[in-house]
This record gives C-alpha cells, sequence and structure tokens, in this order.
C-alpha cells in the first residue's frame, strides 16, 4: 500500500459547510445544482473520514501541521 497524504481539517470543515450550503440555499434555486453539491460534499466527507482511519501517527511533528488549533494564535503559551 502506498504512503497517504494527510488532509487538512479545512478539507473536512469545507465539506461539512458545503453541504448545509448545497441542501439549504443551491437546492431552492436549483434541485439538480443542489443535489450535485450535496453529492460532492458527501464525497469529500467520506474521503476525509477514511484519509483520517489511514494515518499513522508515527511522526507528531507532520500531522501537528495539519490541525487547526495548533497553529498561529490559536496556540496557548507554556508556563514555565
Amino acid at each position: 500500500m502506498g504512503k497517504v497524504v494527510p488532509l487538512s481539517s479545512g478539507f473536512m470543515l469545507t465539506s461539512i459547510i458545503g453541504f448545509f450550503v448545497a441542501v439549504f440555499f443551491v437546492w431552492q434555486v436549483s434541485e439538480t445544482w443542489g443535489f450535485l453539491f450535496a453529492l460532492f460534499s458527501v464525497i469529500m466527507f467520506i474521503a476525509s473520514v477514511i484519509n483520517m482511519s489511514q494515518l499513522e501517527a508515527d511522526n507528531r511533528f507532520e500531522l501537528e501541521e495539519l490541525a487547526i488549533h495548533e497553529k498561529g494564535h490559536y496556540q496557548r503559551r507554556k508556563k514555565k
């Protein structure tokens, strides 16, 4: 089996938000496009869940780069 490239957490967030936008907003304009965008968002979500289950946590440093809560101003300062 090949090496699994981890997807960012923003990918999963985009799929969730995209699904709700497709169902609540696009579906009212066009059922065909709403269904297409909802289906595409579900496929993105399934891909991100499968990708999470395939990851191996051997190198924690590489996985920290994917986490939104551990970037920039989200990091808490360590007490001395």
